[in-house]
C-alpha cells in the first residue's frame, strides 16, 4: 500500500469523529493569537467542513488527483484574498498531527512522518501561492 493510501485510511479513521474537526481548531487555534483572530468572525461549523473536504483533497492530490483543487486553495489563500500567511501552514500541520494522534486509534511517530510527507508538495504549491 502507498503512502497516500496509509494517510487516506488514517484520515477515514480519525474524521469517523465528529469532534475531530473541533479539536483540530481548538488545537490551531492555540497556537497563536494571530490564527485565533482569522477565525473571529468565522461560521465555524462552515469552516469544519471547508476543512473535511480541504484535507482529502490533499490526500487526493497526492493519490494522483490534478492539482487543480490545491491551485484553488492556493488562490484564495493568497495575499490578493484571504492572505493567510505561509507560516501558519507549520502551525496548521502541527494541530492536524496532534488531532490524529487522538482520534486515530493506529496513529504512530511513523504514521506521522508519512502524513507530512504525503502533504508537503501540496502545502508547498499553496504557500508559493500566496504572492501570486
Amino acid at each position: 500500500m502507498g503512502d497516500a493510501d496509509l494517510v487516506f485510511q488514517s484520515y477515514g479513521r480519525a474524521c469517523n469523529n465528529p469532534s475531530f474537526f473541533e479539536e483540530f481548531y481548538s488545537k490551531f487555534m492555540g497556537k497563536s493569537p494571530d490564527i485565533r483572530a482569522r477565525f473571529v468572525n468565522t461560521n465555524m461549523e462552515a469552516q469544519r467542513g471547508l476543512l473535511r473536504s480541504g484535507v482529502l483533497w490533499l490526500i487526493m492530490h497526492a493519490r494522483g488527483m490534478s492539482d487543480t483543487k490545491i491551485r484553488a486553495l492556493g488562490e484564495s489563500h493568497s495575499k490578493k484574498q484571504m492572505n493567510i500567511n505561509p507560516m501558519f501552514y507549520s502551525f496548521w500541520l502541527d494541530a492536524l498531527m496532534e488531532t490524529l494522534e487522538i482520534y486515530d486509534p493506529d496513529f504512530s511517530a511513523e504514521l506521522e512522518k508519512t502524513w507530512r510527507s504525503v502533504l508537503r508538495p501540496s502545502i508547498e504549491t499553496i504557500q508559493n501561492m500566496y504572492d501570486q
